[in-house]
């Protein structure tokens, strides 16, 4: 085919947005909805990180329409010189026009690349744009990226702010579901991360509200992440110090845990893959105690130096820096990139710890004294990880009875299903390739770790059947080179008894074994809901969507079964439909965000009934798969 000049298609800014959605927000999915509101937000926190903004208020309207109003400065509706059209009109239809360009407007920012509610206007079907300032009210509409009105005045004021409400377009989005947990989630943690603001949450479709507001700031998200895991000491360190413009917070909570909860945000933004505010803090902290410890003797002559794993065993940590040029790697922001943060960071964290260790040498011994004891059980466990064989006479005689083990001694070849009830591990074991696959049934609801101590969960059978089945132990027994099975498959019911199950199997690897979810070894089996018969040919449907669009497209005879359960499956069934690998779905556990699966495990298995009851109204139609 010939490619000449005039094939070459030039794209005005927003229309480049409309054809490829994905280049900005991600995805024209559930998670690209959630983008569209969050950079939104993120433009109201922008007021609040300069002291310009004390409330922000987010409402999810019933016809999907969403609704950010914030008190700061409000938009500047001014003739802009150059462009000869008003500031709002220009924000909302040009990319990267805004004031996050130079550091006059704002000193810092979270969205930097200007492109933001310019992107939220050319993918919503409607969008409205208030502006409280000059002691007027005004108001310009737009469709699609273009506008509708012009700017005008509808009213007067005292006060100061802008109100945008949005309907995102079905054109690009299909149809609309958002993401109420996720959005809950984003607005309790900006609240922690700027002390004092006041975040108010309305669903109006749900009938939910929510206030967000932490003065104690980061230090309370600390205290929150590590109630439950017996705190060393009662209050949280925190440090904050400021250096060339970049302001520094740490607040950190060593406990007698064993995992290392440590989260580092820059600009508000979740860095969720780290970066150099993370690096800093990690080996500052790591040699200032390995410092410390010697100067006051609390470590031996004959002891070794610290491992930054034993440092951070059980530290419950916030790392957020407010930094005026951030360089994110990618226009997702996980990573934070310049090179001078480290510096810094480990500079003030030095600094300021060493003056709080001045004030309370106990709670430094007591630390460090922790992360001794971690250094001496980490090499004792490797002592002992010398002496143990896999599936050897050591083991053999401690595996669960009920398991049915496959005869491969590969775990890159093993996989192991966690099956609900013995009528279901019964097919499964007649149906299995004995080769490859083992069968662990269990008999009953599994136990709630969320809701039971340590003490209860080593005396519940099936949870003690899991955890030596798997064979890595947990705590401070965990040993990954241990893992029996490189695919942990649970494999419940396909009704909500057995989605209960999976979250209670769940909040368990979550909890005590996180680290087989972090390497990808966790996975959930679909089995089929409906099977149907046309003469003699057999088909299998996995949801109730797949069964209402068979029936419009086909109009003749058939018979249809809902599966109660796996146990109807016969063992031939069962394999063909949910355990052979050439055809079977699985569906792979994957950890996107620690802070926000923890949050989603708390509510739905916790104590709070109130929190729960909300989840489940917000999430119970829309919700075919809990996402972690």
């Amino acid at each position: 085919m010939v490619y000449e000049a005039d094939q070459i298609k030039v794209l005005e800014d927003l229309e480049a947005v409309r054809l490829r959605p994905g280049m900005y927000i991600g995805s024209s999915g559930q998670s690209g909805l959630m983008h569209l509101i969050e950079e939104i937000i993120d433009n109201s926190i922008d007021e609040a990180l300069g002291g310009y903004c004390s409330e922000i208020r987010v409402t999810v309207h019933a016809d999907n329409r969403v609704t950010v109003w914030d008190n700061g400065r409000g938009m500047p509706v001014g003739i802009h010189k150059e462009a000869g059209i008003n500031a709002v009109e220009l924000v909302m239809t040009t990319l990267h026009a805004g004031g996050k360009f130079d550091n006059k407007s704002y000193h810092v920012s979270g969205g930097l690349h200007g492109v933001g509610v310019s992107v939220v206007n050319s993918l919503a079907e409607h969008t409205t744009v208030e502006v409280r300032r000059n002691g007027k009210i005004y108001r310009q509409e737009f469709s699609r990226g273009a506008k509708v009105t012009d700017l005008e005045v509808v009213g007067e004021t005292n006060e100061t702010g802008t109100t945008i409400t949005f309907l995102p377009d079905t054109e690009i989005f299909g149809e609309i579901h958002y993401n109420f947990s996720k959005l809950s989630h984003r607005l309790k943690e900006l609240s922690y991360l700027n002390g004092g603001l006041l975040i108010l949450l309305e669903n109006e479709e749900a009938g939910v509200s929510r206030r967000y507001q932490a003065k104690g700031g980061i230090v309370s998200f600390v205290e929150e992440l590590a109630s439950g895991k017996d705190p060393l000491y009662p209050k949280p360190i925190y440090i904050s110090g400021e250096e060339a413009g970049t302001a520094v917070e740490i607040a950190m909570q060593f406990t007698r845990s064993y995992d290392e909860s440590i989260f580092a945000f820059a600009n508000n933004i979740n860095t969720v893959d780290g970066g150099t505010h993370l690096t800093g803090f990690k080996s500052a902290l790591t040699k200032f105690l390995n410092d410390y410890g010697r100067e006051k003797k609390i470590l031996r002559k004959d002891d070794p130096n610290l491992r930054g794993n034993d440092v951070r065993e059980g530290l419950v940590a916030i790392i957020s820096i407010k930094i005026p040029n951030p360089e994110f790697e990618g226009q997702t922001k996980t990573k934070l990139g310049n090179p001078e943060v480290a510096g810094l960071v480990a500079g003030i964290l030095q600094e300021q710890l060493g003056l709080y260790f001045q004030k309370k040498p106990k709670v430094a011994r007591t630390i460090i004294e922790k992360s001794v004891n971690a250094g001496r059980a980490r090499m004792a466990a490797a002592k002992a990880r010398k002496m143990v064989r896999r599936k050897g006479a050591l083991l053999s005689s401690a595996l669960p009875g009920k398991l049915a083990d496959c005869s491969s001694s590969d775990p890159a070849k093993s996989e192991l299903y966690i099956v609900e009830g013995d009528s279901a591990g019964g097919s499964a074991k007649q149906g299995r390739d004995r080769s490859f696959q083992a069968i662990l049934p269990l008999r009953g609801k599994v136990l709630n770790v969320e809701k039971a101590g340590l003490a209860k969960l080593l005396d519940n059978a099936e949870i003690k059947a899991m955890i030596t089945a798997v064979g890595t132990g947990i705590r401070d027994e965990f040993t990954i080179e241990r893992l029996r099975y490189h695919k942990l498959i649970i494999m419940a019911d396909a009704d909500v008894d057995g989605a209960h199950i999976c979250t209670l199997i769940m909040t368990f690897f979550f909890r005590y074994l996180r680290a087989l979810i972090e390497h990808g070894y966790l996975y959930i089996a679909k089995p089929p809901l409906y099977q149907i018969k046309e003469g003699k040919k057999l088909i299998y449907l996995y949801t109730d969507d797949e069964l209402d669009e068979y029936r419009a497209q086909h109009d003749g005879r058939f018979s249809m079964k809902r599966f109660k359960g796996l146990g109807e499956m016969n063992p031939r069934e069962l394999w063909s439909t949910t355990m052979n690998p050439e055809q079977r779905i699985l569906k792979k556990v994957d950890i996107r965000d620690a802070l926000e699966a923890d949050e989603i495990f708390s509510t739905l298995m916790g104590t709070n009934v109130a929190l729960r009851r909300d989840f489940i109204w917000e999430n119970s139609d829309k919700i075919t798969t809990l996402d972690i």
